[in-house]
């Protein structure tokens, strides 16, 4: 079956790519470079989806895969003015162009293997242009082809960015799961 990506604005779907097993739990809600750390730490729980569901009434946080009707993966966008990524000391800004973010990729268990993860990419700088984005920047993890804790993989590895047309930008002095991450950007003009 062919996945289709569609912008996220449907919170049942958003919940199952990003949200907890339990309704109690503080998972992340793909926020943590959405908003404000001292935000972020105040909201737990039921609080975090709720939250969520407040920014989804004012349009798509990112885009979603999808295997028929089933949801099957996740990839947040946004302008990086609207980020963390904005006043972020770890990851440079290479210029004043105003990019967008592409800083975080999940795939349902039970759907890896089968290139989700590239669609959501090119899906993810679909909806960017679509909105006016001049470039698109994503800061992956340069494994080396090293083996990725999946938990950790979050923010994508550099190989899938280059097959996705990314260029190296900069360097970071941000480390994920023990790699270093690096400034992948794709033109759009």
């Amino acid at each position: 079956m062919a996945i289709e990506v569609r912008p996220a604005t449907v919170f049942e779907d958003v919940r199952t790519l990003v949200g907890p097993k339990r309704p109690d739990a503080s998972v992340c809600w793909c926020l943590s470079y959405r908003i404000p750390s001292k935000l972020n730490n105040e909201l737990s729980g039921p609080a975090r989806g709720e939250f969520v569901r407040d920014l989804l009434a004012s349009g798509p946080l990112g885009v979603l895969a999808y295997e028929g009707d089933e949801p099957v993966g996740w990839a947040a966008v946004a302008p990086r003015a609207d980020t963390t990524f904005a006043r972020n000391r770890k990851i440079p800004h290479v210029d004043d162009l105003p990019v967008w973010s592409l800083w975080c990729i999940r795939v349902r268990p039970g759907h890896r293997g089968k290139g989700i993860s590239h669609t959501l990419i090119e899906g993810a700088v679909d909806f960017a242009r679509d909105h006016g984005a001049p470039a698109v920047e994503a800061y992956p993890l340069d494994n080396q082809g090293a083996k990725v804790d999946l938990t950790m993989a979050y923010a994508g590895i550099r190989k899938n960015f280059e097959a996705a047309g990314f260029t190296w930008a900069a360097d970071t002095t941000s480390v994920l799961a023990g790699h270093p991450r690096v400034l992948m950007r794709r033109d759009l003009r």
